[in-house]
């Protein structure tokens, strides 16, 4: 079969998924100006891919696991260049229809700006990071190495993912996880502080408790930085509140009074809980000068 008639029909039964490959695809299919049809009983198969009906055929669009649970047989010859690929770092999609693959999909990307100075940023105080990923052992290998990411795990199903970050949160680590994709929403849920890139899909953002609006993977290093000066602000915060209230209230209350005589004036107490207001306000806001 013709390359462009292979990439009309996966295009068509990708166009039901929000995937970014599959958005890609489409993409790609439309560019070529090429025909699509709509797929019957479109099935997406978590960590896997998806599969629908097009004429008589059921076309799967996906992993290995994909392939070999609709047993699609992979030829030889195909593997070899799905393994070539996935050594230079890209991303391999196997489609195949009739008891076969019948075709090869291979996805190429630059990595994100500021992709190794984010990690190093984060080495450098002491944060240890990992690359896991849905994509093939070799492509994830390939891309941690790029980004100087020493520890990796590849083919990992959602669930993979999820187990991993309570591995590690039972070894008494606070995990972040950063993730734009479907896939990624259960470990973005899972993890203490979930990060979602501002371009990926929304139930990936939904299950995030943060997100990057523009996607740059630098703000995961200023999102830090932000919250560590607002969390030490909170605590300045309650001891201006804590002290005004420990010092004026037995004071109010006449605790003095039978050594000194002073009684607290109903005007001074409110002036100093003015003052207390003031105080934490002005504190708070001298967060707009935190470098970021």
């Amino acid at each position: 079969m013709e390359a462009d008639r292979a990439l009309s029909l996966v295009a068509s039964v990708e166009a039901n998924s929000q995937h970014f490959l599959a958005r890609e695809t489409v993409r790609k299919a439309r560019e070529k100006s090429l025909p699509l049809v709509e797929a019957v009983g479109f099935e997406a198969l978590e960590g896997m891919g998806v599969k629908g009906r097009i004429g008589d055929e059921m076309i799967s669009v996906g992993n290995r696991r994909l392939m070999a649970r609709e047993t699609l047989r992979i030829d030889p010859a195909q593997e070899e260049k799905a393994r070539e690929a996935e050594a230079r770092g890209m991303t391999v999609s196997f489609a195949g229809w009739g008891g076969e693959t019948q075709s090869l999909l291979f996805f190429g990307d630059s990595l994100r700006k500021g992709v190794r100075e984010m990690v190093q940023g984060l080495h450098a105080r002491g944060i240890s990071t990992w690359l896991v990923s849905g994509d093939s052992r070799e492509t994830t290998l390939a891309v941690a190495g790029q980004c100087g990411i020493p520890q990796f795990r590849g083919e990992a199903l959602p669930q993979e993912k999820v187990g991993l970050i309570k591995t590690l949160q039972e070894k008494g680590r606070r995990v972040g996880m950063v993730g734009d994709g479907i896939n990624d929403a259960p470990a973005l849920a899972q993890a203490q502080v979930g990060i979602a890139m501002g371009t990926g899909t929304d139930v990936a953002m939904a299950s995030a408790g943060v997100t990057l609006v523009r996607g740059d993977l630098q703000g995961i290093v200023r999102a830090r930085r932000l919250s560590r000066a607002t969390m030490r602000n909170i605590r300045q915060n309650l001891f201006f509140a804590f002290i005004y209230n420990t010092a004026g209230v037995p004071i109010a209350a006449g605790i003095l009074y039978p050594f000194l005589g002073i009684l607290l004036s109903p005007m001074i107490a409110a002036a100093a809980m003015s003052l207390s207001s003031v105080s934490v306000i002005g504190n708070s806001l001298r967060l707009r000068r935190v470098i970021l």
